[in-house]
């Protein structure tokens, strides 16, 4: 049976699951879970230490403790990612956007084909000068190609990713012909989305993820 601080610790992390306490927010004071939970000081702060150890929360001295991830893969996967090579990097988005992009293509809807050229309409108005919009311009574009997909699992992975795959994304140096070239694969992605032609857009996924090793290489 779980001890009654790990219990708490549950009851915490269904919290920052559920949005209620957001990333980037202060949970309540100790004083303040004390009465809400109804358990002892002690035993919040086990619960609050073992978050912290585990990278979801993040105490700051004289101002509380804050949420800085919402889930455990969260936590392992930034983590991990923020200590290897961004060409391991690449090649990971690589395997996940050409399976995702193919399931898409299998499973879009008209609302997800509307929703994608609106993304799509948005990351091509970004001036590839303009490296952090962007980069978050093309992670939201590509998120909602995987979310498209209808896998539950890849798409958390994605998200959890997606941090790591902005940081590479915003020091790229992308010149005129790669920019051009950037936005034909991301239209040629969404057309064969919308045909309903998995080997297609698995194709344009992993066009696009060669070009931004590329431009990496310049």
């Amino acid at each position: 049976m779980a001890t009654l601080s790990a219990q708490v610790a549950d009851q915490l992390r269904d919290e920052i699951a559920s949005g209620r306490w957001p990333v980037g927010g202060r949970i309540p004071g100790e004083h303040e879970l004390v009465r809400i939970l109804g358990v002892s000081r002690n035993t919040v702060r086990e619960a609050v230490r073992s978050l912290v150890h585990l990278g979801l929360l993040e105490p700051r001295a004289g101002d509380g403790t804050y949420v800085r991830l919402t889930s455990e893969l969260e936590a392992v996967l930034v983590r991990r990612a923020s200590t290897t090579r961004s060409c391991d990097v690449l090649e990971l988005r690589a395997v996940l956007e050409e399976h995702a992009a193919g399931l898409a293509a299998e499973r879009r809807t008209d609302a997800d084909v509307t929703r994608l050229r609106e993304l799509l309409r948005r990351a091509h108005e970004t001036d590839h000068a303009e490296m952090t919009a962007l980069a978050d311009a093309d992670n939201a574009f590509h998120l909602a190609v995987v979310e498209v997909g209808g896998n539950e699992l890849l798409a958390e992975v994605y998200r959890h990713l997606g941090s790591a795959l902005a940081a590479v994304v915003a020091e790229l140096a992308w010149d005129e012909d790669l920019a051009a070239r950037h936005n034909h694969w991301h239209t040629a992605l969404v057309d064969a989305i919308e045909a309903g032609d998995p080997v297609s857009a698995r194709l344009a996924a992993a066009t696009l993820v060669q070009l931004t090793r590329r431009a990496g290489e310049g």
